[in-house]
């Protein structure tokens, strides 16, 4: 079989399943590893997919890509590779929340599908979505931080108890067995975020690992999907297995198995 004809028959079932892995490319097409490596690079390049560490994912549609002047100068290359992926998990149609943080901010900057409702109480990422005509944005009030362009208090939670919607993105300060910590008003509203969704998605660089923040706002029973950049410690990766927490790294050549 042909390169291109495979890539093609790749493309068909990412189509009816949104994701495809490295082992399911050497079972179905009967390939080696590197083989199926290489035909998810040429299809990255060809800005088809998202390439993960051990597979791949179906990027969220483009109706089209405008350009930005360096909105997010203060949001590290790890954090765009992590808002780049999550918002691959985004589908047409879909109601999504994204909350204020840095990294969620960096998949605002990646989202492009059509009709997409994004209910959000960051000001920097509904600035960045007004720019894109498929998307419909909730902007929540409440008290404003100034300093961090976000807002919070009774208001924002009373207002997210009235929607539900398919998939919530979520930053953390801190990230240990024991939960998802950050300040205390920010994790209250995040915490009824991540009630309002049926998927609760959680990006988190390396960084966050292994710190404990003021305000523990949730345990991992609500977490559906970790999004980092670095694969955690085996310890760390246990816990997931254990807690049906499916982990997602930005490919970089590297493999990581649970």
């Amino acid at each position: 079989m042909y390169q291109e004809e495979r890539m093609q028959l790749i493309m068909d079932h990412l189509a009816n399943s949104g994701r495809i892995s490295i082992e399911e490319i050497c079972s179905i097409f009967e390939v080696s590893r590197d083989t199926a490596r290489r035909d998810l690079i040429k299809l990255e390049d060809q800005d088809l997919i998202v390439r993960t560490r051990g597979g791949a994912l179906l990027p969220s549609p483009i109706q089209e890509f405008k350009n930005y002047k360096d909105r997010l100068t203060t949001v590290s290359n790890e954090k765009k590779a992590i808002g780049r992926l999550a918002a691959a998990l985004v589908r047409k149609g879909d109601r999504i929340i994204l909350d204020s943080s840095t990294t969620v901010q960096a998949c605002a900057e990646y989202l492009h599908p059509q009709d997409c409702t994004v209910i959000t109480n960051s000001i920097n990422s509904a600035d960045l979505l007004s720019d894109k005509d498929s998307i419909q944005i909730r902007l929540l009030g409440g008290i404003l931080h100034k300093e961090h362009r976000y807002v919070y208090g009774a208001s924002v939670i009373d207002t997210l108890s009235n929607y539900h919607v398919e998939k919530a993105f979520i930053g953390v300060g801190g990230v240990t067995t024991d939960g998802l910590s950050s300040d205390d008003e920010e994790g209250k509203v995040k915490f009824k975020m991540m009630e309002q969704a049926d998927t609760v998605i959680v990006l988190a660089d390396h960084s966050k690992f292994g710190r404990n923040y003021f305000y523990r706002f949730a345990d991992w029973s609500m977490v559906d999907i970790m999004i980092t950049d670095r694969s955690p410690d085996k310890e760390m990766l246990d816990f997931f297995k254990k807690n049906q927490v499916e982990v997602l790294i930005p490919d970089d050549d590297q493999e990581v198995t649970l």
